[in-house]
C-alpha cells in the first residue's frame, strides 16, 4: 500500500498534485536554481534527443564531486537526489537524466510515482504473462507456494496503525496513481488486512474497479482525471476506521475463494512430505458475535467494579479526614 512503500522509503506523501506528464517543460534557469548551478552551466548541457531534453550524467556527476571537496554541501546533495530520481528511481537512458525525472525532482513528491512506476509494470507483466523471477526449476505455483504458511507472511505492520491513510482522490473512490510510463489506480479495500482491520465482507463493486492507461493510449483521457483527482485527496485516520483485531469472517474468505478461481488461481494440491499445521485466520460470524458479547460484559463488569473502587476510596478518604 501506498503508506507502507513511503514509510519504507522515508518519503512523506504530500496533498499535492504529483507529476503526471502534463506539466510545462521546465526552463534551464528553474532548473539552475533547484540545484544551485549557474543558468549557462545548465544551458550548456541540456540536451535534446528524440524530442526529450536530457541532462548529461556525466555533467552532473562531475559537478557533484568538485561541490563535495569544496564541502558545499546544500549543491552537492541537491545534485545526487537528482542522480537518484534519474538513475535509480525514473531511469530511462543510460548516461542521461530525462526531462521527467527533472520535473518530478522539481515537484517534490516522488512516493506517488515511484509506487505508480511499480504497478505499472506488475500490471504490465501480467497482461503479458510475463515472468517476475527466475525459475530454473520450472515448478508450478502450487509448488512454490504450497509450503507457504501464515506465519510465512507479515499480514499486518503495527507502525500503519498510526498513519494517515488516503482512502481516495477527487472522482475515484479509490486511489488514482501517475507513472512515467502511464497510470494505474490501486484499492484500500484489498489491503485492509495491511492495516489490521477486519474483514467481514466481499469488498463493495465500485470499490474494485480498475484504471489502467498507457502513455499514448489513453482514449479515457484518466490521465488529466487522475492529474484533477490529486486536487482534492481523501484521508482516514484511525478513528474513522474499524478497531484493529486482525481477524476474517467467512463471508470474506469464500469471496476471497471464488475470486482465486475467477482469476484461474486454483493452484493443485501437492502432497508435501511433512505438513505444517496452521491455526485458521478465519472465524466463523457465529463465534464472533460471541466475543463481542463477551467483551462487552467484560466491560460493564470493569466499570462497575471501577464505580465501586471509586465510592470506597471517597469513603475512606472521608473517613481520614474525621479522624
Amino acid at each position: 500500500m501506498l503508506e507502507e512503500y513511503a514509510h519504507l522509503l522515508g518519503i512523506h506523501v504530500f496533498n499535492k498534485v504529483p507529476f503526471g506528464g502534463l506539466e510545462e517543460i521546465p526552463r534551464s534557469h528553474v532548473i539552475a536554481e533547484a540545484l544551485h548551478l549557474k543558468k549557462y552551466e545548465i544551458d550548456a548541457h541540456l540536451v535534446k534527443k528524440g524530442g526529450i531534453l536530457w541532462l548529461t550524467s556525466e555533467f552532473l556527476i562531475g559537478r557533484a564531486t568538485i561541490f563535495s571537496q569544496a564541502g558545499i554541501m546544500d549543491t552537492f546533495e541537491a545534485i545526487l537526489v537528482l542522480l537518484i530520481y534519474g538513475w535509480v528511481l525514473f531511469p530511462n537512458i543510460d548516461g542521461f537524466v530525462d526531462v521527467n525525472a527533472i520535473r518530478i525532482f522539481l515537484i517534490g513528491n516522488p512516493i506517488l510515482n515511484v509506487f505508480g512506476d511499480m504497478y505499472f509494470s506488475l500490471h504490465l507483466r501480467i497482461l503479458k504473462k510475463s515472468a517476475f523471477t527466475e525459475n530454473r526449476q520450472c515448478l508450478r505455483w502450487s509448488q512454490r507456494l504450497v509450503s507457504v504458511t501464515n506465519d510465512d507472511i507479515v499480514w499486518y505492520d503495527y507502525v500503519l496503525g498510526s498513519l494517515d491513510i488516503i482512502d481516495s482522490c477527487g472522482e475515484f473512490s479509490n486511489v488514482p496513481l501517475i507513472g512515467t510510463q502511464g497510470g494505474i489506480n490501486y484499492n484500500l479495500a484489498l489491503v485492509h488486512r495491511k492495516l489490521g482491520l477486519p474483514l467481514r465482507d466481499k469488498p463493495n463493486n465500485t470499490q474494485l474497479k480498475g484504471l489502467f492507461y498507457q502513455e499514448g493510449k489513453d482514449p479515457q483521457l484518466l490521465k488529466s482525471r487522475m492529474v484533477r483527482a490529486w486536487c482534492n485527496v481523501h484521508r482516514k485516520g484511525r478513528s474513522e476506521l474499524s478497531p484493529c483485531n486482525c481477524f476474517s469472517l467467512e463471508a470474506y474468505t469464500i469471496w476471497v475463494k471464488k475470486r482465486a478461481l475467477e482469476l484461474k488461481m486454483s493452484y493443485a494440491f501437492e502432497r508435501l512430505m511433512s505438513v505444517v499445521m496452521v491455526e485458521s485466520l478465519t472465524l466463523p460470524n457465529q463465534d464472533v458475535e460471541e466475543l463481542e458479547d463477551a467483551h462487552a460484559k467484560m466491560k460493564q463488569e470493569r466499570d462497575l467494579w471501577e464505580e465501586r473502587f471509586h465510592a470506597l476510596n471517597q469513603k475512606h478518604e472521608k473517613l481520614h479526614i474525621d479522624s
